[in-house]
């Protein structure tokens, strides 16, 4: 791989690194969390099922990691790709899954699974790969 390939990567592997990070993190809190109960005739009875705000950050999260960490992924493959075709089709995708990890993070962020420090600083993070994986994509377009 070139300099900038490499480069990239090490920008994809700290990012997903983050991902897997904040995911432990969150699936952690979720888990800590007091467990649903009522009071019936004086004693606490829990709830059986778990509460849905657990089951929404559990998925947010499992979402959240499979894009993020799926970066990196394709972007090792692109730049090991057996073709110029095989290149252009796993940058656009690293792209693709890029954007989608903004989304998902946003999600958590206005569900207030993160507070406003967490996704300020994980988005910018995610902002800068989608840049600089968008003006890699935007070259290949343009060198056709």
């Amino acid at each position: 791989m070139s300099i900038i390939s490499d480069a990239i990567q090490a920008k994809c592997l700290a990012f997903g690194d983050r991902v897997i990070k904040l995911n432990d993190y969150l699936l952690k809190e979720a888990a800590n969390a007091k467990p649903a109960y009522k009071i019936i005739k004086g004693k606490r009875v829990y709830e059986k099922s778990v509460p849905v705000y657990l089951q929404s950050v559990s998925n947010l999260c499992n979402q959240l990691l499979r894009a993020g960490t799926s970066i990196g992924a394709n972007n090792a493959e692109a730049c090991n790709g057996i073709s110029k075709a095989d290149f252009k089709s796993k940058s656009f995708i690293a792209l693709k899954e890029a954007r989608e990890s903004l989304y998902w993070i946003e999600l958590l962020h206005r569900n207030s699974f993160i507070d406003d420090r967490q996704y300020e600083s994980i988005y910018g993070d995610c902002e800068e790969l989608v840049k600089v994986l968008h003006h890699r994509c935007k070259k290949i377009n343009d060198s056709e």
